[in-house]
C-alpha cells in the first residue's frame, strides 16, 4: 500500500511540476490535481469481481469528480493475455497471483501488485437444494451434474487443487470460461451444483444456495491489482489502486464476501 501512494504521489508531483512550467512561461497551467484525476480509468477485472467493482467504481468516481471509470469483465488468464498483446488500459486486477505473474513476467505492471482480497470455493445449488448436496463426495454421485471453471482460469485451478486433496474424481457436464458462466450453467438448470466463489452466489441472490466444504480451504484466492505500464491514464490508475485499498472499498469487498487481504 506504501508503494501504490509513492506512485500516486509521484504522478500527481508530475502533473503538477508541469503545471508550475506552464506558469512560469506566461501559459495558463494546462495540469492541476483535479485533472490528474480526471477522465475515464480502464479496469481489467476477474468476472468474480464484476458486484462489488461496479460498487467501488461508482463510489471511486463520486470521490474524484471528474472521473468514469469503464469496466471489461472475464476470465483473469483471457485478461492476462489481452494486457501483454498490447491492450491500452490502466489497471488490472486478477483472481490469482499466477494469472497477475503472466503480466508481471511480460513486465507490464508498475512496481509490486498488491493484494487486496482473498476467495473461496463453495459448492452452489439451486435453492432448496434438490439433489441434496451435503458435501464434496456428494458431487460425484450418480446423477449429479457439476459445472466447473476451465482449468485455465483461477476459479478452476482452485477447483483442481481441490479435488486433487481431497481425491475426487468428477466429470463435470461443462469447464466454463469463467466463474460466472459456470454459476449461469446452474441458473438455467443445465447442472445440479456448480463449484464457484462464496461471493458469486452471494450476488446471485434468490434461486442460489452454497454449500461450504472444509476442503476449500486449501485453495484459497489471493486478488492482486496493478497498475498497468501501457496506462493511458497513470495518475487515475494509481488513485483508483489506492482507493480499492482503502478502508471505503475494502468494507464493499467484505460486504460482498470477498475476505481480508
Amino acid at each position: 500500500m506504501r508503494l501504490t501512494a509513492a506512485v500516486v504521489a509521484t504522478l500527481l508531483a508530475f502533473a503538477l511540476s508541469g503545471s508550475s512550467a506552464g506558469c512560469e512561461r506566461g501559459r495558463r497551467p494546462t495540469t492541476t490535481i483535479g485533472d490528474a484525476l480526471a477522465g475515464s480509468v480502464t479496469v481489467l477485472a476477474a468476472a468474480s469481481l464484476k458486484g462489488a467493482f461496479d460498487q467501488i467504481g461508482a463510489a471511486f468516481e463520486a470521490a474524484h469528480p471528474g472521473t468514469k471509470t469503464t469496466f471489461s469483465y472475464g476470465g483473469s488468464d483471457d485478461l492476462a493475455r489481452q494486457v501483454v498483446s498490447g491492450m491500452r488500459a490502466d489497471v488490472f486486477a486478477a483472481a490469482s497471483a499466477a494469472t497477475m505473474r503472466t503480466v508481471t513476467d511480460a513486465e507490464y505492471a508498475v512496481g509490486t501488485p498488491d493484494t487486496f482480497a482473498r476467495n473461496q470455493l463453495v459448492i452452489a445449488v439451486p435453492e432448496g437444494n434438490p439433489m441434496r448436496v451435503r458435501s464434496l463426495a456428494d458431487l460425484a454421485r450418480p446423477g449429479v451434474r457439476v459445472a466447473l471453471c476451465a482449468a485455465q482460469v483461477p476459479c478452476g485451478a482452485a477447483t483442481d487443487r481441490v479435488l486433487g486433496a481431497a481425491g475426487a474424481a468428477l466429470t463435470p457436464v461443462a469447464r466454463e470460461p469463467d466463474v460466472r458462466a459456470t454459476l449461469a450453467t446452474l441458473r438455467r438448470g443445465a447442472a445440479d451444483a456448480a463449484l464457484v466463489y462464496r461471493t458469486d452466489v452471494r450476488a446471485a441472490g434468490p434461486g442460489v444456495d452454497a454449500v461450504e466444504f472444509p476442503e476449500s480451504a486449501q485453495a484459497i484466492n489471493a486478488y492482486p491489482i496493478a497498475v498497468l505500464k501501457n496506462a493511458p491514464n497513470p495518475a487515475g490508475a494509481a488513485a483508483f489502486v489506492a482507493y480499492v485499498l482503502g478502508p471505503q472499498a475494502q468494507q464493499m469487498l467484505a460486504d460482498a464476501g470477498f475476505q481480508r487481504p
